[in-house]
């Protein structure tokens, strides 16, 4: 196993450099970039557009522009953001929390129901429960998760028990640490039920479906005729098989952590990093977009280098040799 962490390590920075150059490569030959954008702005003089061409080197050919930014990131320096008229590490820095406790609330919202969920379906396979779990399913997987969040909002509105939208109270500045720490909470129940709503209603079917898949399978069988408890098979055995796929999908969803949600940040108000993603993509915002892409990158490769690890902890049969 360490030696295939280290593998995977190893080939990290190889990959980065691929993703970085072929986006850094896009985004150059898409028609049209910010500065152009500034050009035709009357208040904005030609020697201002000049200046920012020398200073970021955008008079170059392509390859030594990307080389001067690959250069740059290594020492720390991830560019300027034309659009926000400050360092991109101060604007990611500014949003970076705010999207992370929103998606890491989202991401053990949705684990904490989906296997328990999952596992009552199966177990209670074609009866009452399983079919009002489908069809609630089939509600949240086809209700699109903007109209969920003006539902919710609607019944805030309606009910005064939860914020509308936003992060922070006005007069949060005057609360204690307690009262900030159940402010935020608050404020987080409308944007995490909106975004994990939709991964619960599909991983559950996924976990019902790999659930009963295993509990027929020969091994399952032969347990139960050696007379073993049927609690037993059902988390000793068949539990730890039916949740491996899971365990994968586990590792994409924390390789998201960072992505943000533009759509639910701009309707629910949340100052997050998907928003500015968004509008650095739409801008064209040249380094922003490349950081945030580096920042997604980095963490798609952890999350999957995450999901293969737990798998050799939850699966006795993987074996990573060279």
């Amino acid at each position: 196993m360490l030696r295939f962490i280290l593998k995977r390590l190893f080939f990290l920075l190889p990959l980065l450099l691929g993703m970085t150059f072929l986006t850094f490569f896009l985004i150059k030959i898409a028609p049209g970039d910010f500065l152009g954008s500034l050009k035709l702005n009357p208040q904005i003089s030609e020697e201002t557009i000049r200046l920012y061409e020398k200073k970021f080197l955008l008079d170059k050919p392509f390859i030594i522009q990307y080389l001067a930014w690959l250069k740059n990131v290594l020492h720390g320096d991830f560019g300027y953001s034309f659009s926000y008229k400050a360092e991109v590490s101060k604007v990611i820095g500014s949003r970076l929390f705010n999207t992370f406790i929103l998606s890491l609330s989202a991401l053990i919202f949705t684990w904490v129901f989906v296997i328990p969920l999952g596992v009552l379906a199966a177990l209670k396979r074609n009866k009452s429960i399983d079919k009002f779990l489908s069809f609630f399913s089939y509600i949240g997987i086809s209700m699109p998760s903007f109209f969920l969040a003006f539902l919710l909002l609607y019944f805030a509105t309606f009910t005064g028990w939860l914020p509308l939208g936003g992060m922070r109270s006005v007069r949060f500045d005057e609360f204690s640490l307690i009262g900030k720490i159940l402010d935020i909470a608050r404020h987080l129940i409308i944007p995490t039920i909106v975004l994990s709503i939709g991964s619960i209603c599909v991983l559950q079917r996924i976990m019902r479906a790999n659930l009963l898949e295993v509990l027929g399978s020969q091994y399952i069988l032969g347990a139960k005729a050696r007379g073993l408890n049927n609690k037993r098979i059902l988390y000793i055995h068949a539990l730890k098989n039916a949740i491996n796929p899971m365990v994968t999908i586990f590792g994409y969803q924390f390789s998201a952590l960072l992505s943000g949600a533009a759509l639910i940040e701009i309707v629910l108000g949340w100052p997050g990093l998907g928003t500015v993603m968004l509008e650095a993509v739409l801008a064209q915002d040249l380094y922003l977009v490349m950081a945030s892409m580096l920042m997604g990158g980095v963490l798609l490769i952890l999350g999957n280098l995450l999901a293969d690890i737990l798998l050799g902890f939850f699966d006795p049969r993987i074996r990573y040799e060279r």
